[in-house]
């Protein structure tokens, strides 16, 4: 049957409708078959893993390391098969059908964080990140105890996020690193969303939008105007869980050592490594600062510390200004 005649061209037409219908990566279907002998054998197209193959050689497979998550087709070369037992509703999205397999190491800065903290790594640990890794500036509290019993490493280091957070992620084997304070929760939909940004090699890191726990209006309006603050203005702050490339992380040195505003110092230099995101998924945080020292002084305060930051006021004074609330 010719496809120029109208026959053919129906025929030709709902043939491809069919095949595309089956090669999908909705739940229970596979990607299309690797037609191409150069492309990725996970990915099924030229990424930064493929192996040309050589002339007049049989095709090669390439070594992307793909991932079959609870699928039940066996993994092709260059892919491992993984039974993942989730918690309900910490499952990743039923399109996370095969992704390229990447480590994620979670650094969490502490400091007397024991109240929190507890919550905070039971939330991770039903997503089963390759590792968490703790920095702690000399808790006198429990809280390398609580870490303890969740068979978490810590690493100590003198005082201070920036001091903390480049200890531990010094001794970081993962891919992505994602920096996340003890009072914050992680949201599934977030957490693989980063995953898969990150799996997919066209970003170099970014933040997630801010939500305040508390169902006062004048919080839920702080939470928007930071979300707006970030993706718009790409002022990003240390509790929306900045993630990065650990190659990146290291080129850049990681925080610098101030004492306050490492995290804004951080996004502005990670934003000149490459492209960065933030994403519309939330970290939520703890409202307890607002709560201890009262909501307008608290917002008027980080705004004022802020922008002399971005002006050039020394780091070291503008420290003083921000008590540690626990």
């Amino acid at each position: 049957m010719s496809p120029e005649s109208p026959a053919g061209f129906l025929a030709y037409f709902f043939a491809f409708i069919i095949t595309f219908s089956f090669t999908d990566k909705a739940p229970g279907k596979i990607l299309p078959v690797n037609r191409n002998r150069n492309n990725c054998n996970a990915c099924r197209r030229a990424c930064r893993f493929s192996i040309p193959r050589p002339k007049g050689k049989p095709a090669r497979h390439c070594n992307c390391p793909g991932t079959v998550i609870n699928s039940s087709r066996k993994p092709v070369a260059g892919e491992q098969k993984i039974h993942f037992s989730f918690h309900p509703g910490s499952e990743p999205p039923s399109d996370f059908i095969i992704m390229p397999l990447i480590k994620v190491s979670v650094i969490i800065p502490t400091l007397n964080e024991a109240s929190v903290l507890a919550s905070t790594l039971e939330t991770l640990g039903k997503y089963k990140p390759c590792e968490i890794i703790i920095g702690d500036g000399g808790s006198e509290d429990g809280t390398q105890a609580i870490a303890g019993k969740f068979n978490i490493r810590v690493v100590t280091s003198p005082p201070g996020r920036a001091l903390q957070m480049n200890a531990a992620a010094g001794l970081a084997r993962g891919d992505t690193l994602l920096f996340l304070h003890a009072d914050s929760i992680m949201e599934p939909d977030g957490y693989w969303k980063m995953v898969r940004l990150m799996a997919e090699g066209r970003i170099a890191g970014g933040a997630f939008s801010l939500r305040i726990q508390s169902a006062r209006w004048s919080l839920r309006l702080i939470s928007r105007v930071a979300t707006w603050r970030a993706k718009y203005l790409r002022i990003v702050y240390g509790d929306q869980a900045i993630f990065v490339r650990g190659e990146v992380f290291r080129r850049m040195g990681g925080f610098s050592p101030i004492p306050i505003c490492e995290d804004m110092d951080f996004f502005n230099r990670l934003k000149r490594e490459g492209k960065t995101v933030i994403l519309e998924e939330q970290t939520t945080t703890s409202p307890r600062r607002w709560q201890a020292e009262g909501v307008l002084y608290t917002t008027l305060r980080n705004w004022l510390i802020a922008g002399l930051f971005l002006l050039g006021f020394p780091p070291r004074i503008l420290s003083k200004w921000y008590l540690a609330i626990r």
